[in-house]
């Protein structure tokens, strides 16, 4: 085990879940939550950082201030921590209790926006309030995970390498879309690779980063209620928009198998699910991102109360005792590309 003296040089790149049999099909699942900041944002928080420091941006009486939904803040605050600056997160109600305490133990300051925007969601509101901010005191450094090259570039130089030597012949990658930022690293990344690999971007139903009409998501993480600046849909081969009811259902038949994923997993693993019920399995090679676990979903989508006042009793369907929670066929939103799906060949 490696010695370390700052909570951002430790970072498990290469664990992956065999879930063939939880979901019935072969598909390996990338556990992206082994860190001090417990997800897969520690990755562009930390490039995102480096670069700042790197260009001068950031100095000794600078104030890091970010938008986050939860995830991205907690890296950010214990990199800030470790790193000596102050860290301001800008977030909403949506954000779980555990992750707002989590920062706040950290040292970090939280300002939680209660107004929604144009589009039912929280992020219009959220990136007005950090404009204002860096308006008012030049002390302030928004790094921007939405416009940051840093946020895709940290996945382009580790998630999707540590995917490709795992995997050589991988067929399909499912990544959720929430800025895009893993979506585009690895798109980009696997774009350069020597054989085809087929890029899906699994979405929250209600999202609009795709377009479509936005609605209510109650679950953070993936889905964007305005199209993500990093967003090059050139690079993106099909689209799935997953419902939440799905993805807690998908949350519980894991956890019934002894996973505990949070709820960004559950909606990929729900869509890579989906897609894999639709295609010729047999010589598939098929890796889905986890981007965190679950302990910090355990007043949400882990709590009855919570599931049944936003979800309805039924909620789950059956009786999840038995992992047997039955999901519904999410939305797909097929992609003009110019690939076809791509298959492992044999020798």
């Amino acid at each position: 085990m490696p010695v370390i003296s700052a909570p951002q040089a430790f970072n498990e790149g290469d664990l992956f879940v065999d879930l063939a049999s939880i979901c019935g099909y072969p598909l390996y699942l990338k556990c992206e939550a082994f860190n001090f900041a417990g997800s897969i944002k520690l990755k562009a928080a930390n490039e995102m950082v480096e670069s700042a420091e790197r260009d001068g941006i950031l100095t000794a009486d600078s104030v890091l201030v970010e938008s986050s939904s939860g995830n991205l803040g907690v890296a950010l605050s214990m990199i800030a921590a470790s790193k000596g600056y102050r860290f301001l997160c800008v977030t909403d109600s949506r954000c779980n209790l555990s992750t707002r305490l989590l920062m706040e133990a950290l040292g970090s300051e939280v300002h939680i926006v209660a107004d929604q925007d144009a589009n039912g969601g929280f992020l219009g509101k959220r990136i007005d309030y950090v404009r204002s901010l860096c308006a008012s005191d030049d002390r302030y450094v928004w790094l921007s995970q939405y416009t940051n090259a840093g946020n895709w570039l940290a996945h382009y130089r580790t998630t999707a390498p540590e995917i490709a030597r795992r995997f050589p012949q991988l067929d399909v990658l499912f990544v959720g879309a929430g800025t895009t930022g893993t979506l585009m690293g690895c798109a980009r990344y696997f774009r350069e690779w020597p054989r085809p690999v087929r890029i899906v971007a699994v979405d929250a139903a209600g999202s609009v980063a795709f377009g479509g009409e936005p609605g209510r998501r109650m679950i953070p993480g993936l889905g964007m209620s305005m199209r993500p600046p990093l967003l090059d849909e050139s690079l993106v081969d099909e689209v799935i928009k997953v419902e939440e009811p799905d993805t807690i259902r998908m949350c519980h038949r894991m956890a019934r198998h002894g996973f505990l994923f949070g709820g960004s997993t559950g909606t990929v693993v729900s869509g890579a699910t989906d897609w894999l019920s639709r295609h010729d399995t047999g010589d598939l090679t098929a890796v889905a991102v986890a981007p965190d676990l679950g302990e910090r979903y355990l007043d949400t989508i882990y709590q009855t109360n919570w599931l049944h006042d936003l979800y309805g009793d039924q909620v789950l369907d059956t009786d999840v005792a038995d992992g047997t929670v039955q999901t519904k066929t999410p939305t797909r939103e097929p992609k003009s590309a110019s690939r076809a799906p791509a298959r492992r060949r044999t020798t």
